[in-house]
């Protein structure tokens, strides 16, 4: 544990943020796993699901969570999937 105020001020700020981050990363994999397992399976609910996906990895890559270029990627793949 660090003695300086300011330090340990930054770890409970980083330990929020890392709560938050994570949050956000496992809400966007739940996303784009529910579209895939949807898309396989042939449920109905496909289009609500995919709208769904590509918005929760666009929020992902706008807070920084993803790079862009990982976003188009995933949203260039799930668009192709949903295509089919």
């Amino acid at each position: 544990m660090p003695i300086i105020k300011s330090a340990i001020e930054r770890v409970k700020t980083n330990n929020k943020a890392n709560v938050r981050n994570t949050a956000q990363m496992s809400a966007m994999r739940t996303a784009v796993k529910k579209f895939e397992n949807a898309k396989t399976a042939g449920a109905e609910n496909v289009d609500d699901l995919y709208l769904a996906a590509v918005s929760a990895v666009d929020k992902a890559a706008t807070k920084g969570l993803i790079k862009r270029n990982k976003a188009a990627r995933d949203k260039s793949r799930m668009a192709a999937r949903y295509a089919k």
